[in-house]
């Protein structure tokens, strides 16, 4: 097993306290997003195993020997890389209005691009890889999110209650038509209006959003969200979009899951999410970064409900799971009470992760490696039993089936 050497990202959206003070280390001044733990090409994790080589990418330690690192079901699966990418993001402000492709598109997508010749790190190409990406965002605070789109009939409602001209062809459009039609053609009708009046539209939303989040009414924190949105975004056509989606608040503890299609944004918090290991996200506002609207509504998913909250599940000896049912990752999180012990059996490779106090991890060798909050390990899957003890909180991200 290895500590992980991780690089912290920086982003408008980012917090300057929330990951230095997980990191027990000085704020830089800058808004730090994203601490990265995994083998992406992007920002890859370091390890150094003492074995005279040095510290190096866990992504060429990985590609050197898969079947020792991934086990022969996941390198057999998933190819010689790491299937997950897991991360702690702090967001003190709303991310992008965004989606993720499924597999087909992903694979479509990226070869189409890389047809076309279209530079990698290009900031205007939407596939960056060939993987889908779905993610599961579990909560380190209270956790503010909007996530998928609101049942129709609750849709109708709130935007009768705005009583915002400009909104009336969304209405008609979830009155009349199917709601997959209904809700197409009212995200198409908010995504793409006119320059010239998206400024005048969203100031509209902003004032009737700001009346109805001072009243007693349900939809009051939704409103109040979409409000910040637009005094953050004031011409941005993503602010009347967010009238669709779902509004969430999560607790400590607590997680959402985000299938392909869905379409979402974090507006604040600080989390653990797991991801499937790629970077490909479709932007379509609340953002300076690229956006393209038509590929967004083409890979998004019309579909209404309410969001499933999900609360971890008992799992082996002590272990809390957050079930999902992607192939690319496992989330699970353990309470640790200072006296138990547990023991995590796996063939698969892991990620350990302490958010709070500290933690011992010892091999089926006998090594032991103590983790801090903030500080995480690596575990390949020739490490197939591990002892976990201490007092605090930590996260264990793998690959589900290979227990």
């Amino acid at each position: 097993m290895d500590r992980l050497v991780n690089r912290v990202r920086n982003s408008t959206w980012g917090s300057t306290t929330a990951i230095p003070e997980l990191l027990g280390v000085p704020p830089t001044g800058e808004p730090q997003a994203e601490l990265w733990m995994g083998a992406h090409p992007g920002d890859p994790s370091r390890v150094d195993r003492r074995d005279g080589l040095g510290a190096r990418s866990l992504a060429d330690v990985i590609a050197a020997d898969p079947a020792r690192e991934l086990g022969a079901a996941t390198a057999e699966r998933f190819g010689p890389r790491l299937p997950f990418l897991l991360k702690v993001l702090a967001a003190e402000a709303p991310l992008s209005l965004q989606v993720h492709p499924n597999p087909a598109q992903a694979a479509a997508g990226f070869a189409e691009e890389q047809a076309r010749g279209v530079p990698l790190d290009a900031p205007f190409r939407n596939y960056c890889d060939a993987s889908h990406k779905p993610e599961l965002a579990c909560a380190l605070g209270d956790l503010e999110a909007l996530c998928g789109f609101r049942e129709v009939a609750e849709t109708v409602k709130l935007l009768d209650l705005l009583a915002v001209p400009e909104l009336q062809p969304c209405i008609d459009a979830l009155r009349k038509e199917s709601e997959t039609e209904g809700l197409r053609i009212a995200t198409t009708y908010a995504l793409t209006l006119p320059d010239r009046r998206r400024a005048i539209v969203v100031g509209e939303v902003a004032a009737a959003c700001l009346r109805v989040a001072e009243t007693p009414s349900p939809f009051a924190d939704a409103c109040a969200a979409v409000a910040d949105l637009a005094r953050r975004h004031p011409a941005d056509p993503g602010v009347v979009a967010a009238l669709l989606l779902n509004h969430v608040r999560l607790t400590e503890g607590q997680a959402v899951y985000f299938a392909a299609g869905l379409p979402h944004s974090y507006l604040r918090g600080v989390f653990v999410e797991i991801l499937a290991n790629s970077d490909n996200v479709l932007r379509c506002g609340l953002t300076d970064k690229h956006i393209d609207i038509a590929e967004l509504l083409r890979v998004l998913e019309f579909r209404a409900g309410p969001v499933d909250v999900l609360d971890p599940v008992e799992g082996d000896d002590g272990e809390q799971v957050y079930p999902t049912h992607v192939p690319d990752f496992r989330l699970s999180r353990y309470e640790l009470d200072g006296a138990s012990r547990h023991m995590l059996r796996s063939a698969a490779p892991q990620i350990l992760l302490c958010t709070g106090g500290a933690a011992t991890v010892t091999d089926a060798r006998g090594d032991e490696l103590e983790l801090l909050r903030g500080q995480s390990v690596y575990v390949p899957a020739d490490d197939p039993e591990l002892l976990l003890r201490g007092a605090g909180t930590v996260f264990r991200a793998t690959v589900p089936g290979q227990g």
